[in-house]
């Protein structure tokens, strides 16, 4: 088998999904081969002579082998001096090449002037018509490389970034190789087969698709009989020395789902995904194992949360290498003693989603999260030294402008322990119990759409969050040295890098 990771997803670390399925898979003797094509495309594409001839192009060509390097080297991350200019010339150069094409690919995004990933006809077109992708010449020049004994591939689709070039690439096996049995997996295809509303426009595309963790599905569709285990996932044959980062950033998922799952308007519940954690004990294990066999330079732990239990384990018994991810505003963090055991242990960053700095605003959406708590819970962290990026909700039903303007002033009076900030705008999730008590329309044109509008109760509208966002809260003397801070493009991905 052939486990694919299309183009385009931020190239800073090697994919973990299908990392992990390979370590299912060799766990019980089946041949298996890895295949990150968003890295070796994202490198092939920058490698090719730019079709637009401006000032800006032609620099970012010119330096594209030195910013590569800079992005690689440990110094560039001491100060932000010239890590932006790096990222917007490579950003620029993958943008550039896709102009013929009508797609605009970067480092973090790919978007298509009148094509849309929300529209299965658009997808069915890029299948039918893979010449018109900027990655054809790339996927026509690697596959027969790849594809000697393989009978079955797998594509792990996440993110909405990758899908008119996964479709793309599986319009060119179809042509070229239709022998070959094509699977259809990953957290974007999940969210598609959770619609109530769902009818497979891909039948005679997809042989198969594939919702939540794919191990148990592929070891059956293979022929395991009797699967041993799941066992540790394997970077091994992926370019871990290629990635877009100062050594080997090694992420690890010890859930699926999350494990509060109480919040309103959450996808995760819209989607009726399951919590479904590791053994905590089995995740630090496999955590060490990896720390032991990969030497990662910072772990990211990839979970909606990591769980209480898990991060109790982790003070207690470091996993051998820095490491950073998602955690709750809660009492375990409330604990100065707890953070500074975290911080021991290797921990130089959580993030931590707020989402609002009015308590009622959290109360109506069951965040669980209590201000007084969340405020020693950063004092704490920056009082030992762990890094916080923090996330913010705005516009969502259960806000209004002054509950928007109490969250400012809670951000600005925490200014000094807070390192990142992650400003998002509210979109209702179309299939959740809420939507229809507030939806009008479809968010988004398409038939794949996740999102819809809705008339907001209080008349706190997009326009009006928007415009308090960009000429007010971002504006805010202190708060505007934070915002300016984000790494940009790569944002939490390499915002751990530049911690102290």
């Amino acid at each position: 088998m052939l486990l694919i990771f299309p183009p385009i997803a931020k190239a800073c670390e090697p994919p973990a999904g299908i990392a992990r399925l390979v370590g299912a898979l060799q766990a019980n003797n089946i041949p298996c081969r890895l295949w990150d094509a968003n890295l070796e495309g994202q490198l092939w594409l920058l490698e090719q002579p730019p079709t637009v001839d401006d000032t800006w192009t032609r620099r970012a060509a010119r330096h594209c082998q030195r910013n590569l390097a800079l992005l690689r080297s440990p110094d560039t991350y001491r100060n932000m001096d010239r890590y932006p200019t790096a990222v917007r010339d490579l950003n620029r150069l993958l943008a550039m090449a896709g102009a013929t094409t009508g797609a605009t690919p970067g480092l973090a995004d790919y978007r298509h002037a009148e094509r849309s990933p929300l529209r299965s006809s658009d997808l069915l077109w890029a299948a039918e018509t893979p010449r018109q992708n900027p990655f054809f010449t790339f996927f026509n020049q690697r596959l027969p490389l790849l594809l000697d004994g393989v009978s079955t591939v797998g594509i792990s689709l996440n993110y909405l970034s990758q899908a008119l070039t996964a479709f793309a690439l599986i319009g060119l096996l179809r042509q070229q190789y239709p022998q070959l049995k094509v699977v259809l997996g990953g957290g974007l295809v999940g969210s598609w087969l959770a619609r109530p509303d769902w009818r497979n426009p891909f039948s005679g595309l997809v042989d198969q698709l594939i919702a939540g963790p794919g191990e148990g599905p592929l070891l059956e569709l293979l022929g395991a009989t009797q699967p041993v285990n799941n066992g540790l996932p394997a970077y091994d044959q992926l370019p871990l020395q290629d990635y877009l980062s100062p050594g080997l950033l090694l992420p690890y998922s010890a859930a699926a789902g999350c494990w509060w799952n109480r919040c309103s308007f959450c996808p995760e519940r819209a989607e009726g995904n399951r919590y479904q954690p590791l053994p905590a004990q089995q995740a630090l294990s496999e955590l060490q194992a990896l720390t032991a066999r990969y030497r990662p330079q910072l772990l990211h732990l990839l979970d909606n949360a990591i769980s209480p239990a898990l991060l109790r384990l982790l003070a207690e018994t470091p996993p051998g290498a820095p490491w950073y991810g998602f955690a709750r505003f809660d009492e375990q963090l409330a604990d100065l003693a707890f953070c500074r055991a975290l911080r021991e242990s290797g921990c130089v960053m959580l993030k931590l989603g707020l989402e609002s700095g009015d308590q009622g605003v959290l109360d109506r959406l069951s965040k669980g999260i209590d201000l007084a708590v969340a405020s020693r819970v950063l004092e704490n962290l920056k009082a030992v030294g762990i890094g916080v990026y923090c996330y913010l909700l705005f516009g969502t039903p259960a806000e209004d402008e002054a509950a928007a303007r109490r969250t400012l002033d809670f951000v600005a009076l925490h200014a000094g322990q807070i390192g990142f900030l992650n400003l998002a705008i509210f979109n209702m999730p179309a299939f959740g119990d809420e939507a229809t008590d507030y939806a009008t329309a479809p968010f988004y044109e398409g038939d794949l759409q996740l999102y819809t509008s809705f008339r907001h109760p209080a008349g706190w509208e997009r326009g009006e969050v928007r415009r308090f966002l960009s000429q007010e809260f971002v504006r805010h003397p202190v708060i505007a040295p934070i915002v300016r801070r984000d790494p940009p493009l790569f944002t939490s991905n390499h915002a751990a890098l530049f911690m102290p």
